[in-house]
């Protein structure tokens, strides 16, 4: 039987998850990432939770350059595109914006949710569970880096067919995210877009209710 935790583990976990940071290029060391400490970054990673214990999840870890580049570039023409879907004045904020590190970190990795062949116990009505699984998996990951002081930066800035071909990932495998991971020179103390002003904070009287939606007034 497991041990029960105390209320400073549950603090600790508090801290780790309030101090998580979506950390971009311009904080990324190049110092290397042992292969020992990935391990632990993906150790958690597999500990998710998934639907019906399917455990959909596929990781390809990239150190290479040349692969690297190929998914910058993706990256590069996403940017272009999604900045022009903004106004005028936030086109401008965009601008200033450093929104990945592909470049930067020493560690990238691809994460692919794979579809079952077969019905999955929890999914035949929600078919979207397999992939709410997978984004569980990358928050652990997320979670154990911090707790490791490492960097992750979480680029949705690219074309997901792009990264595909880079990594040479099979048809039937769909890209949920790709993760810059290294060490950095400093977890800020906010959310990098709250500090810019990009997006005001949410108060939880807005956003949690209880036992239905309030009724519009």
């Amino acid at each position: 039987m497991s041990q029960p935790f105390s209320l400073n583990d549950s603090q600790l976990l508090m801290d780790i998850m309030r101090l998580r940071r979506d950390v971009r290029g311009n904080h990324f060391l190049a110092t290397p990432v042992d292969d020992s400490v990935l391990d632990k970054l993906l150790e958690a990673a597999l500990h998710a939770p998934s639907v019906g214990y399917s455990q959909p999840w596929q990781f390809v870890v990239v150190r290479d350059e040349a692969i690297k580049q190929q998914v910058h570039q993706s990256f590069t023409a996403a940017n272009s595109a999604g900045k022009a879907q903004f106004s005028t004045d936030k086109q401008q904020q965009y601008s200033k914006l450093k929104l990945e590190g592909i470049l930067e970190a020493p560690v990238n990795l691809a994460v692919f949710y794979q579809n079952q062949a077969t019905p999955v116990l929890g999914q035949t009505s929600m078919p979207d569970m397999g992939r709410f699984s997978v984004v569980c998996a990358i928050q652990n990951l997320w979670l154990m880096a911090r707790s490791l002081n490492i960097g992750v930066g979480w680029v949705s800035i690219v074309d997901p067919e792009a990264v595909k071909q880079a990594v040479n990932a099979p048809a039937s495998s769909e890209l949920i995210g790709y993760l810059c991971i290294g060490y950095v020179d400093e977890f800020l103390d906010e959310p990098e877009l709250k500090t810019a002003g990009w997006e005001q904070q949410k108060h939880k009287q807005d956003v949690v209710f209880q036992n239905s939606f309030k009724p519009a007034e």
